[in-house]
């Protein structure tokens, strides 16, 4: 859903390049120069407004996270977050989730987050879609060997897509649950702001995790 324009946003991406990068593409393989300590890094792709990346950062002070999100008033969202709280393991882009392989080097990312991603519900779109091959290319590219792939859903034909299209790359998948909020299997679930009102009504969130390569 795209957000309305605010006044501030553009100020206060140009008044903070310390949290927030407009231009990836001059950073391949020296994203930990941006954190305090080099760590595991972690990188959601299509951050929203920023809730989920925001408290993994608190809750995980021994990983760094990254927030990638192409709409500049979303991304502004998560900048006010970040000025307020200044957490040393969370930095920030701007940009499309269809370039990171210019953005990170191979092996560069530990991990990635795919959270409530836009579903293009037709058929001639489904291109589009984040888990369409053409990006699952880029997340192995820039991911370590044995990272995992977290995608949370509340479309379950993206879902049904998405185990396909990941089962037909020939990922391995750690888990598949079709009601992440009651599933005994997971714990400490990290909710983004749509998931907490969508399940707050009783909507079903589904949820895989997958690795493209299994460490011996």
């Amino acid at each position: 859903m795209r957000l309305r324009n605010k006044p501030w946003a553009t100020p206060l991406i140009a008044a903070h390049p310390e949290y927030i990068m407009t231009k990836p593409e001059n950073m391949q393989g020296k994203w930990q120069s941006r954190f305090d300590t080099p760590r595991p890094l972690y990188l959601e792709v299509g951050s929203g407004k920023g809730q989920f990346i925001v408290n993994m950062a608190q809750q995980h002070p021994d990983q760094n996270f990254i927030a990638l999100e192409i709409q500049e008033v979303a991304i502004a969202y998560i900048l006010r977050k970040q000025v307020e709280l200044q957490l040393p393991n969370l930095q920030l882009i701007l940009g499309d989730g269809a370039d990171l392989t210019d953005y990170f080097e191979p092996e560069e990312v530990t991990g990635v987050f795919l959270n409530f991603s836009d579903p293009w519900p037709k058929t001639k779109h489904e291109k589009r879609r984040l888990t369409y091959k053409t990006f699952l290319d880029q997340y192995k590219a820039i991911m370590k060997r044995g990272g995992v792939l977290q995608f949370k859903t509340d479309n379950l034909g993206f879902f049904q897509f998405s185990l396909v299209s990941m089962n037909n790359y020939g990922m391995h998948f750690d888990l598949v649950s079709l009601d992440l909020h009651h599933d005994d299997r997971v714990v400490g679930n990290v909710e983004t702001e749509y998931e907490h009102k969508f399940a707050s009504k009783g909507g079903l969130i589904y949820q895989l995790t997958a690795r493209f390569d299994v460490l011996a």
